[in-house]
């Protein structure tokens, strides 16, 4: 168990974000370049924030959005385009490339086509994610698909995951919360070689400890996670209250 729990919120990023520079830069050491995975919400800001002061040549790095939702467009606040654009993307300013998701093109099937094909001939050296309130992984809501091999497939996003996005404050009601996204599917993030998993506040307290002590089932998916060989839980002293306290 890869597990480390830091006092606030600033420190649990600065971790998360120096273990996955340094994967990230084992890759490029290894074969000359790196592929990732990169997630949105609450939970990376801090990450995020310290990543960007990480040494890395970032122009050996190729990055992949993890979801979206669909019809929201790029300039609206909650769109995770914008998000990635501002917060990483725009900030860096050379990667080798960034494949982001269009959640608001008029053929949503082409562009999950789009995706999957860019990313299938991929190998995933280090993906950075969180865990929802309700214990998704990347939009996989409960139940979630542990079968499929879609790289991307649309997902149905249950209530307490709209109600989610509506308690951090990224929309102005329930009813403006979108009801389906594009989801990298569960057997695509599993397919990483390393992963680097960021959770903090006590509201995800529930989904931490069903996805660490609990079975492995898709009511809680990102329980699946305890079955990865390569996966770094990075938690905050309220995101880990409910934890047993030997727990390691």
């Amino acid at each position: 168990m890869n597990l480390s729990i830091s006092q606030n919120k600033v420190q649990l990023g600065a971790l998360a974000a120096n273990r996955g520079a340094s994967l990230i830069n084992e890759a490029i050491k290894e074969k000359g370049y790196a592929t990732i995975i990169v997630a949105t919400g609450a939970s990376q800001f801090e990450m995020l924030e310290a990543l960007l002061k990480e040494n890395i040549d970032w122009t050996k790095v190729e990055a992949f959005h993890l979801d979206e939702y669909i019809g929201v467009p790029l300039v609206h606040p909650a769109s995770f385009r914008k998000y990635l654009k501002e917060r990483f993307v725009d900030r860096i300013g050379n990667l080798k490339a960034f494949h982001y998701i269009a959640g608001d093109v008029e053929d949503v099937d082409a562009e999950i086509e789009r995706l999957s094909s860019l990313i299938a001939s991929k190998h995933i050296d280090v993906a950075f994610v969180g865990v929802g309130e309700n214990g998704h992984l990347a939009f996989n809501d409960p139940p979630a698909d542990f079968a499929t091999e879609k790289p991307y497939s649309i997902v149905n996003l249950d209530d307490a995951c709209r109600k989610q996005q509506l308690g951090e404050g990224w929309f102005p009601s329930f009813d403006d919360v979108p009801k389906q996204a594009i989801s990298m599917g569960v057997r695509q993030i599993m397919k990483s070689a390393h992963i680097i998993n960021t959770i903090g506040d006590t509201r995800k307290a529930a989904a931490v400890q069903g996805a660490l002590t609990g079975p492995v089932t898709n009511m809680c998916p990102a329980s699946i996670l305890q079955t990865h060989p390569s996966c770094y839980w990075f938690l905050d002293v309220d995101s880990a209250a409910l934890l047993p306290k030997d727990f390691a």
